[in-house]
């Protein structure tokens, strides 16, 4: 009776997750094109004619590129709440009534034996927000697209057995990059994304005994690394005294490959 779950993409380039129950099959955003969302499903070895449904975060085209025209392929409903539906819209194009859904901020929705929770994030967007995922006992997490953590967001997240969390960028590398001031400032804003320095420390809030992995997610192309976004939340988690690859395990996202499909 697993809960069970592919990170298919994740960067500035284009987001999507799976998630599975033994009845219940989600995708949260398709942020690439629709060619490359059945690509990614044959990688994980599932038919995307078989999903239940597509949640989306919000209207940023990094999470909702391919929506549009998966949800027509595979005649799948779309849930999102009221705002983001008007901001995204027009660049779905026609979706069929029976295949729009709202799913309001701050609720609980269940889906079969699959109960989702979704929560509100700082972003430059209309309404932006994520989810919980719960099944038989085990908590999964999915937090990006946030300028900040917020005591609110801690408690809704605190406790989770596994996170897919934000860990956007390295601040000197994105300090002394090509990007424009404009987009600098937007980036460190409030409604921005989380740096690696504040991602370790938010999670420093909300691990606990039972958790077991970390995917850090949303790394930007341009200002981050792999293998610094790990060293650095793992030795700013060490200092807090916890134990990266003795408590849990730190593990990283691609933008184009999707991760293994694992057991929450």
């Amino acid at each position: 009776m697993a809960l069970r779950f592919s990170v298919l993409a994740s960067g500035s380039t284009g987001n999507a997750m799976y998630v599975e129950t033994p009845t219940q099959r989600l995708l949260v955003d398709a942020g690439l094109s629709g060619k490359k969302m059945d690509e990614l499903f044959t990688e994980i070895n599932r038919d995307p004619k078989e999903l239940d449904g597509i949640l989306v975060t919000h209207e940023h085209s990094d999470h909702i590129k391919g929506v549009g025209i998966f949800a027509r392929r595979h005649k799948l409903p779309i849930y999102a709440n009221e705002k983001t539906w008007n901001a995204m819209d027009k660049h779905l194009g026609t979706i069929p009534v029976d295949q729009k859904f709202h799913f309001n901020m701050e609720t609980v929705r269940s889906f079969g034996d699959l109960e989702v929770e979704s929560f509100g994030v700082s972003h430059d967007a209309a309404e932006p927000m994520f989810y919980v995922f719960r099944h038989n006992g085990r908590k999964l997490v999915l937090a990006t697209d946030m300028g900040y953590v917020s005591d609110r967001i801690k408690g809704t997240i605190k406790g989770a057995d596994m996170y897919v969390f934000e860990s956007n960028h390295d601040l000197n590398m994105l300090r002394i990059g090509r990007y424009p001031w404009n987009v600098k400032r937007r980036i460190l804003s409030d409604v921005g994304h989380v740096s690696n320095e504040d991602a370790a420390l938010a999670l420093t809030d909300v691990i606990a005994d039972n958790t077991s992995r970390i995917y850090l997610a949303h790394l930007s192309l341009d200002n981050n690394m792999k293998d610094l976004a790990r060293l650095t939340v793992a030795q700013s988690l060490h200092e807090q005294g916890m134990g990266v690859g003795e408590q849990f395990e730190l593990y990283d996202t691609d933008p184009i490959k999707p991760t293994a499909l694992t057991v929450v």
